[in-house]
């Protein structure tokens, strides 16, 4: 297994959001326990034109993390309620971001980061070098489809119905 690198994460969001289906999202405690499961979905995020995109409003103090260069998490409260766990993609100063949408067991943006113990505590980490989280690719190629993204119905057309949402299908293999 090897951590993907800044080169994997510099790359643009439709290239990175499809390419982590299969990747393995890691989760380290102070006290060594190490939690990794498989992403099966995600969602791409892309740019202040993107009408579901957060960026969409500019650089604020909670979009800042998005205007960074790729290879940060992007974590934020959702609803006051859940946290959600996105990755950073492209270059410094063109925000974009792949939302984490669910891992093996786990459908749901919020129950993967209630039961991986993602929190606000991981907003702006590094995930090229964080000892806390990180992906990693141990050669699994899994095969995927696409959808429209969830819960945006406040975005106009045509980033209401794009397809920028990749679900991991079952017959994938080493």
């Amino acid at each position: 297994m090897s951590r993907l690198g800044i080169d994997f994460y510099r790359q643009d969001v439709l290239v990175v959001a499809p390419a982590l289906i299969g990747k393995l999202l890691v989760r380290q405690f102070p006290d060594g326990k190490i939690m990794r499961y498989r992403i099966t979905e995600t969602e791409a995020y892309r740019g202040e034109e993107d009408m579901a995109c957060h960026a969409r409003v500019g650089k604020t103090k909670r979009t800042y993390p998005l205007y960074k260069r790729g290879g940060y998490a992007y974590v934020y409260l959702c609803y006051g309620i859940h946290y959600l766990f996105n990755v950073v993609t492209g270059l410094k100063d063109y925000p974009q971001a792949v939302l984490i949408r669910g891992v093996e067991g786990y459908h749901g943006p919020a129950k993967l980061t209630n039961m991986m113990h993602i929190n606000q505590s991981l907003n702006m980490a590094d995930l090229t070098t964080s000892n806390a989280i990180w992906l990693e690719d141990d050669g699994f190629k899994a095969q995927y489809t696409t959808a429209n993204r969830v819960g945006i119905d406040y975005a106009s057309e045509p980033y209401k119905s794009i397809k920028w949402r990749y679900i991991m299908k079952r017959e994938a293999t080493f």
